[in-house]
């Protein structure tokens, strides 16, 4: 039955989202997300391939959340990177799942054509907010969402996460501003 296999391959997802984040790619194991899933290691396989592209199925479908979850307002960069920052801070795992894709694959989930695609439509909001003159264009699109994401990956420090908010908005309103940055 087809929605047998949808909800199949649902739970492996699931299972393999959370042995991802705890263990990483080279620590996780089939066996466990057989388990975890309720299937079997050869079903895992049949629809995923190899454990590395059981990853890359798990990085593309937190790309589409987080796109779902917090979409890009180029107009309101502090008030996206606020959002952003609570979704990671509420989605711990999303989080490592990033970290764990740079340490152990150099970045290679954010080379896929979905997470290409997520940037360049990111970049794209950007660039029209820099050019409607409510963003500053003083330094390029691109490496203004690459920063913007690195403030919004920031972990939780002595502050109260509500302070903690409000200070990755009040980075990226800087950052962002249409006024030239002083050079002090």
């Amino acid at each position: 039955m087809p929605g047998d296999s949808t909800r199949t391959r649902g739970r492996i997802l699931e299972a393999a989202t959370a042995e991802f984040a705890r263990h990483g790619i080279a620590g996780a194991r089939i066996d466990r997300i057989a388990a975890a899933s309720g299937s079997n290691k050869a079903l895992i396989y049949k629809y995923f391939g190899n454990k590395d592209q059981l990853f890359d199925a798990v990085f593309d479908g937190i790309v589409v959340q987080t796109m779902n979850d917090v979409p890009i307002d180029g107009h309101d960069l502090p008030g996206y990177a606020a959002r952003l920052w609570e979704w990671y801070r509420s989605r711990p795992d999303m989080l490592r799942l990033g970290h764990w894709d740079d340490l152990e694959r150099a970045g290679i989930g954010m080379t896929a054509p979905i997470a290409r695609q997520a940037g360049a439509d990111k970049t794209a909001a950007i660039e029209q907010a820099q050019a409607d003159g409510t963003v500053g264009d003083w330094l390029p699109a691109e490496t203004l969402l690459q920063m913007i994401l690195q403030i919004c990956r920031t972990g939780l420090t002595t502050e109260t996460p509500e302070a903690h908010r409000a200070a990755v908005a009040n980075a990226v309103r800087r950052l962002t501003s249409p006024h030239a940055p002083s050079t002090d």
